[in-house]
């Protein structure tokens, strides 16, 4: 059937041809040097007039416009170790424990995701009073009455749902804006990249809610261990970060880097008008 079909596409193609006349047209001469000279001259002009064009408009970067790459690490020696130690633990307990986290129903671990968030606000509240940023911090209460009571115990975010998102902060964020310094960076056991005063930071986070105790979820030791450790999975679950998943030699050098340029990014917009808004889990920024 194919053979036969090909065969009457060529007959007529055949035919049509026959029927008509046709000529080979001759390929136009070369272009003459003379002209290939000139219009090379043309385009190096119009180079060089967009490059002034764009040089006294937008100036190029140089390298004193781009961030350091040093970052004052003194303990670099036992934060490669942890770090190594961390990337063990995370391949070997961890992350399997979060994957199968993941297998949960989804109503399931938005349930759990939004408890603990419900739980941060008492700390965000606190801080933000701290920070000198009330408005802020009565946001941050109105979520926390809010999802405790029409939430269910937090277990619903219907604060986000009427215009309240999460705008979680803390301890380690409150001495920024007291004005203390970061310090030397630091790989906390189990927790990954900090620096000493986001270190100091979560003592104070932990002394908050230990001071508190809200429904005596802290003091109580088996609930602060239970608290700790679904807190725990549940934030590795949300994160998409592997030790050593890209297999570059500088994976610390870069992690480092990263961490600390993001806390000072951070350090210089306390001043700004809102605190950076954390989205629900899998949701794109800004959406």
């Amino acid at each position: 059937m194919r053979a036969a079909i090909l065969i009457a596409v060529a007959s007529i193609g055949l035919g049509a041809c026959a029927s008509q006349n046709f000529q080979i047209r001759g390929v136009p001469p070369e272009t003459p040097a003379a002209e290939n000279a000139a219009a090379i001259e043309g385009a190096v002009a119009d180079a060089s007039e967009s490059a002034a064009e764009n040089a006294s408009s937008d100036p190029l970067l140089t390298p004193a416009d781009a961030p350091s790459m040093r970052t004052y690490d003194p303990w670099e020696r036992v934060n490669r170790f942890t770090y190594r130690f961390n990337a063990r633990w995370d391949e070997a307990v961890f992350l399997p424990v979060a994957n199968e986290y993941g297998r949960l129903p989804s109503p399931l671990r938005s349930g759990v995701h939004n408890f603990f968030d419900n739980l941060s606000e008492v700390d965000s509240t606190i801080n933000f009073a701290l920070q000198g940023r009330l408005g802020f911090g009565v946001r941050s209460l109105g979520r926390l009455l809010i999802n405790s009571t029409v939430g269910v115990g937090g277990l619903f975010d219907i604060a986000a749902k009427i215009g309240l998102p999460i705008a979680p902060t803390g301890f380690g964020t409150t001495l920024a804006k007291w004005g203390m310094h970061p310090g030397p960076y630091l790989v906390i056991p189990f927790l990954g990249p900090s620096t000493l005063r986001d270190g100091i930071g979560l003592l104070g986070d932990f002394g908050t809610s230990y001071a508190i105790d809200l429904a005596g979820l802290y003091r109580n030791t088996d609930n602060a261990w239970m608290l700790g450790v679904a807190n725990a999975v549940d934030e590795r679950s949300n994160i998409s970060f592997r030790y050593y998943s890209t297999g570059s030699a500088f994976e610390y050098e870069t992690v480092r880097f990263l961490y600390v340029r993001k806390r000072l990014i951070e350090d210089a917009g306390l001043h700004a008008d809102e605190p950076p808004v954390r989205s629900a889990p899998g949701t794109p920024a800004g959406q």
